[in-house]
């Protein structure tokens, strides 16, 4: 990311709002904003994706749904720039191996923190556990209230809410209702 690009980007938008960049109240605004893009609203692009810190699952070991709820999420709404902000819901069914919990929470913040829209998160959540971990199945649940919808167009409050499962937790009923049951839950708590 070029910091200096996202200062000049969003002291031409001041001009554009007919604001004066240069005026007391605003003079700061293209500097903090563009730290706050570089440094925490798109720091995404800047992060190496989290690796999973792996461990064998032992003999004997249950191989039930593992689930992690309450991962805040903090995004930005690729269309209009604008965030998007809730909780997700994530579960895995282990195969060979089990990671660390908090590695799940890594994850959603890696994939969050960039431009997108909520169902590709959703998508991207699931995809990078799967290959990283390999299990016999992982469930992503996101609920989020979108400023987008909020602040403009049709001026609403209300959360969206996506959810992506793969392999035994779409497949296997009993799994699949023990994580949506979860995941709902965890949403209206």
């Amino acid at each position: 990311m070029d910091i200096d690009k996202i200062e000049a980007g969003i002291r031409l938008m001041l001009e554009g709002l007919g604001r004066d960049p240069k005026e007391r109240s605003t003079r700061e605004t293209a500097m903090l904003a563009a730290r706050a893009w570089h440094d925490e609203l798109a720091v995404g692009y800047r992060m190496p994706e989290p690796e999973f810190h792996l461990f064998p699952v032992e003999e004997g070991q249950s191989r039930g749904l593992i689930a992690l709820e309450g991962i805040p999420v903090k995004s930005i709404c690729a269309h209009h720039l604008l965030p998007f902000v809730g909780e997700a819901t994530v579960a895995y069914v282990p195969n060979t191996q089990l990671c660390g919990i908090s590695n799940l929470s890594r994850m959603v913040d890696f994939c969050a923190r960039r431009l997108q829209v909520q169902e590709s998160l959703t998508d991207e959540i699931a995809r990078r556990i799967d290959e990283q971990l390999e299990p016999q199945g992982v469930g992503v649940f996101i609920r989020a209230r979108h400023d987008c919808m909020q602040l403009r167009g049709v001026n609403h409050p209300g959360v969206m809410t996506t959810s992506v499962l793969t392999g035994s937790i779409r497949d296997d009923a009993t799994l699949r209702e023990e994580f949506m049951s979860l995941a709902r839950k965890a949403a209206t708590a």
